[in-house]
């Protein structure tokens, strides 16, 4: 870890990630408030923003890819960053109107945009980092998203209820801001940035974005280990969608109906509080069970547990069980975090994220859109979460069938599970890519 922090490039990476995820989290939660108080009896409305967060993947996620492997990295981050910050500005024109359709459109837009950061930063970090730094990072970068769930939804309510929504958006366009100053004044070299070399503008049309769709979908497909976990990605999407909403409307329309605000925000504090210590035994524990340990472990849990909700009857059952939940999703997102990097070859990273992002955002859209039109009238919280433990717990069967006998050249069931020696005493070869090709 002294290494990571003595890398300049990766502290300002890192913090430009903290701090944009930050003022949006705070705004996105303030937001959701805004909506359930506004619209108290329609808990359509707060299931549409969440869906506004997630359905621009769908629009854009053909040309993503061809960006982050193709254009300046760097400048995606920060422009993508600044660009929010704009709309973030028309968003909090809309909310102070009081125009509803507007705020669903600055939201899709701005979503729509935040896709082209994400898979250009990833790709990023990962040129910057030596390969036995990787699951290092993705531990930093899990710790700090338990963070965010400790204080960041709480911040998120206090905002809302000591400044308003306004004030709340306000600091969500700050976020953008100090994220997009952040990146620009890193100095990364020219081979970081561009892997592939220069390309014109005039040089993208319609046949290099079918061409590089093409060419990133064959190299999931020709990667089995590769296709396997993005396949439960899948199945992970409906989970994420289910639990966007689900704690919100347990709190307001089952357990804790005169103060779900308060419960609301408590949720993601106890998962915070469970995500916290399993992210800091993420890393040790893969150094002695390997990756695929513990990710089975995790989704067996996390689906057991989540399913174990529907039993809960009173508020703190039901944050106990979080809490157990987020010491599960703790090691499961460093394993995914550290091993994904080290079977892409980063000159493809963003033809390869424009696939799996759109893979787990139509599901995780699609669960949102079932609960929009079916909940309350035609599905019940308790249909919601058995819904969630079959799906996390089928995922851990795919997992535990498919990934030993893929990554057996990696050391099956013990890839990663030695201490970090370079990659190969790691267990973990990047995987062949057509190079040549994908220039």
């Amino acid at each position: 870890m002294k290494d990571l922090f003595k890398n300049p490039l990766f502290l300002k990476l890192f913090a430009a990630g903290v701090t944009s995820q930050l003022g949006n989290t705070i705004g996105n939660m303030a937001l959701a408030f805004y909506l359930l108080d506004r619209f108290s009896s329609q808990p359509f409305y707060a299931t549409l923003a969440e869906l506004m967060y997630s359905a621009p993947t769908l629009l854009v996620f053909f040309l993503v890819g061809v960006f982050a492997d193709r254009m300046d990295r760097k400048r995606i981050c920060a422009y993508s960053d600044w660009i929010r910050a704009v709309l973030t500005a028309g968003l909090l024109g809309a909310v102070i109107a009081g125009w509803t359709p507007l705020v669903f459109l600055v939201l899709f837009l701005r979503s729509a945009i935040g896709k082209f950061f994400y898979p250009a930063q990833s790709a990023l970090m990962q040129s910057i980092l030596k390969p036995q730094h990787y699951t290092t990072a993705a531990g930093m970068n899990q710790m700090v998203f338990s963070l965010f769930m400790l204080f960041g939804t709480g911040l998120g309510a206090l905002a809302y209820h000591y400044i308003g929504i306004e004030g709340a958006v306000m600091l969500d366009g700050a976020g953008f801001l100090i994220s997009g100053l952040l990146i620009q004044s890193m100095k990364i070299d020219e081979k970081d940035r561009l892997p592939n070399g220069r390309t014109r503008w005039k040089d993208i049309g319609m046949p290099l974005i079918v061409e590089d769709f093409r060419k990133g979908i064959g190299y999931i497909w020709t990667n089995k280990l590769l296709l396997a976990l993005i396949t439960g990605f899948f199945m992970l999407g409906f989970i994420n969608g289910a639990f966007a909403v689900l704690p919100m409307f347990t709190m307001k329309y089952k357990l804790a109906p005169d103060d779900y605000q308060r419960f609301s925000s408590m949720f993601s504090i106890f998962l915070g509080i469970g995500v916290f210590p399993g992210s800091l035994a993420g890393a040790w524990l893969i150094r002695k069970w390997g990756f695929i340990r513990v990710m089975v472990a995790g989704l067996l849990t996390t689906g057991l547990i989540g399913g174990a909700m529907v039993f809960t009857t009173n508020v703190w059952m039901y944050l106990a069980a979080t809490i157990g939940i987020g010491f599960a999703i703790g090691p499961l997102n460093v394993a995914i975090g550290g091993w994904m990097p080290r079977i892409i070859d980063t000159r493809v990273r963003g033809r390869v994220n424009a696939w799996t992002d759109p893979i787990m955002m139509s599901s995780q859209s699609a669960a949102l859109g079932l609960i929009a039109v079916l909940f309350p009238r035609y599905m019940t919280l308790e249909a919601g979460y058995v819904a969630v433990g079959v799906c996390t717990i089928l995922t851990a069967i795919l997992y535990t069938w498919k990934l030993p006998g893929l990554a057996s050249d990696a050391g099956g069931w013990n890839a990663g599970r030695e201490p970090a020696q370079g990659a190969e005493a790691e267990g973990i070869r990047p995987v062949p890519a057509p190079l040549e090709e994908t220039r």
